[in-house]
């Protein structure tokens, strides 16, 4: 209760999380509260009005619920509400003394005395929200999390009792009783009273239904989403309360969306693992390729029964994005299953040196069904990548659109890569312990491996026909057929096992049709070039202040990259500086100049005695 009135009274601490972004958003928070959440009294008959889904809705996308952050988004609670306050001149004591108010039928006369109670209640919940990811570390902190809880639910119930007003519209009436119920039945949900968590949630549910059908689809989108949001958790208090058809269908919301999100996230998890470890106490063996393994690992034992089901997920998703997800859920679950087997495996290494010394080079049964799990992995590998190939090939034939729509192309370099890794995964297969005297295997792999190698050189043709490269596309297309040719006349018994590869007669079919094309293209590619090719457009080489002469059509002059000059320029012969030697100073006579020089006449002893001490005359 202190951190509510210290972050609504003051401003305090209570946006301490989000307060980073608080200013330079403050112009515009406080526009929100300037302008009326709904319609004002007096504008239709008295009734006031407030979108409280909307609203909700919005703040949490724009202040840290789109990325999970509910600290963020209590700060921006405890921001708006404090400014609320001092708009309505509402305020709670001063910052000295704290003094509780409370919103009453008399002085509501405006729709953000109403917006007033939704603030606190979402701030409440965005701190029991932020508690209960802290509680995966801290499990004290669920005890405050409980209380946050409650307080949301007791600030829902003061919104629902001051909407029983006449003075506010019917829709928001209905919208502030189910925000009542879908609080209540969280609170219930926690504290794992299932019939009253049910009761609340399908009130909420009842509610935002007849909304959605009152109003138009627009409109109607909020609804629908938060009735999609509790129905997950109907079914899991159905389940608990004793109905034992909802985990199906829990099993398969959460495969459909490919994992599950926000409160019924870890219970689900958890519910799905309990009765799945239910089913493998009764599995104690594998068979696969003929031989029979025990299965004696638990999670491996959860693994291989949830297996059927995934891949049926899979193969019924309705969109790329959500198979893609579930590809990489399974991946992740068989990780998990092949490093349970892998730490089984290392106690057991001397134990299995010796089974293969004694039998003749036959794997333990540990080591096949690490095999099994690792052919596993492996195969969902290849067709994860082969599901995003053919996804690559639809947008490859609406590549013209997309060029127009500014989007970037896909390219067939990207379907090469592909390729290259499932054929690296079918290299692995091949080298797993246990099948390298399996002649059936082998050979299966090895059609399939003509397959994809068939593919991947169709798209390296593809790519060389981008760059008309004529000669280099035509002989990679004969080699498609001739690998084409080699998986149809050796899959006689092997028809069932390549069901699910592409199609071979297709691809046959498409690259007859690719080399008619292409021989015409290089046909028509070299009249074009024997046309067009004139001294006056022939590139020589010479920069443009070689040939001022010369006219010619070089396009590189308006590029960035233009040959103007030699640069750095070359070196030139020049010749060498001369040197000058005086060599007839020393054979020149000069003439005499005694005649032209005074002669000093001599001043005896005095004289001589005056120059010694500097007195000279």
């Amino acid at each position: 209760m202190a951190a509510e009135r210290q972050g609504a009274g003051g401003g305090g601490r209570g946006g301490a999380g989000g307060g980073g972004g608080g200013g330079g958003g403050g112009a515009e928070e406080n526009k929100e509260n300037e302008r009326p959440a709904g319609p004002q009294a007096g504008s239709l008959g008295d009734s006031l009005g407030l979108e409280i889904l909307q609203i909700v809705k919005e703040s949490q996308q724009q202040h840290g619920l789109r990325h999970g952050d509910f600290q963020r988004y209590r700060g921006y609670c405890s921001r708006r509400l404090r400014r609320l306050r001092k708009t309505l001149n509402f305020k709670m004591g001063n910052r000295h003394k704290f003094t509780g108010k409370k919103v009453t039928e008399e002085i509501l006369s405006d729709n953000r005395y109403l917006l007033l109670i939704l603030m606190d209640a979402e701030r409440a919940w965005s701190y029991a929200m932020q508690l209960k990811q802290e509680a995966n570390t801290e499990p004290r902190k669920r005890f405050h999390l409980l209380s946050r809880l409650r307080k949301a639910v007791k600030h829902a119930e003061e919104l629902e009792r001051l909407c029983e007003s006449n003075r506010v519209d019917a829709k928001t009436k209905l919208e502030a009783q189910a925000y009542m119920a879908y609080l209540t039945g969280m609170l219930r949900f926690e504290h794992q009273e299932w019939k009253a968590a049910m009761e609340a949630f399908n009130k909420c549910k009842t509610i935002y239904e007849k909304l959605a059908n009152a109003f138009t689809e627009e409109q109607a989108v909020l609804y629908n989403q938060r009735v999609e949001e509790i129905s997950p958790n109907i079914r899991y208090c159905a389940y608990n309360i004793g109905d034992q058809s909802a985990i199906s269908e829990l099993m398969q919301m959460r495969l459909r969306s490919g994992g599950t999100e926000g409160l019924l996230a870890e219970k689900l998890e958890a519910l799905i693992t309990q009765t799945r470890a239910k089913q493998a106490a009764t599995m104690s063996e594998v068979e696969w390729r003929g031989r029979t393994v025990p299965v004696k690992i638990d999670k491996v034992r959860i693994f291989l029964l949830g297996l059927a089901d995934n891949e049926a997920a899979i193969a019924q998703a309705e969109n790329e994005e959500t198979k893609e997800r579930l590809f990489e859920s399974l991946l992740s679950e068989c990780r998990d299953a092949i490093q349970a087997v892998r730490e089984d495996l290392k106690p057991d290494q001397k134990q299995r040196e010796h089974s293969l010394e004694n039998d003749s080079g036959k794997v333990s049964n540990i080591q096949y069904l690490h095999s099994y799990l690792t052919y596993i992995k492996l195969s969902t590998a290849i067709k994860r990548n082969e599901s995003m190939a053919k996804s690559l090939q639809k947008a490859l034939l609406q590549q013209q659109r997309s060029e127009e729509d500014g989007k970037r192309a896909p390219r067939p370099q990207d379907l090469i890569r592909l390729y290259d890794i499932i054929l690296q995964n079918l290299v692995e297969l091949t080298q797993l312990p246990g099948l390298e005297e399996d002649k059936n295997f082998q050979k299966e792999i090895g059609l399939k491996t003509l397959v994809y190698k068939a593919y991947r050189c169709f798209f390296i043709a593809q790519s060389y026909v981008l760059v008309k490269k004529w000669s280099e596309a035509l002989v990679l297309y004969e080699r498609v057929l001739k690998y084409a040719h080699e998986v149809q006349s050796g899959a006689g018994a092997y028809m069932n096992s390549l069901k699910e590869l592409p199609d071979v007669q297709d691809l046959i079919t498409q690259v007859n049709a690719e080399k008619y094309s292409l021989q015409a293209a290089a046909i028509l590619d070299a009249n074009d070039t024997h046309e067009t090719e004139s001294p006056s457009q022939v590139k020589d080489g010479k920069p443009l202040s070689e040939r001022f002469e010369t006219f010619c059509l070089d396009p590189s002059l308006v590029s960035k990259q233009v040959s103007l000059v030699h640069f750095p320029p070359g070196f030139q012969p020049i010749p060498c500086k001369p040197l000058f030697f005086d060599l007839a100073l020393n054979h020149v006579a000069f003439p005499p100049l005694e005649d032209k020089v005074e002669q000093k006449a001599k001043s005896g002893l005095t004289g001589y005695i005056k120059g010694i001490f500097g007195f000279k005359s």
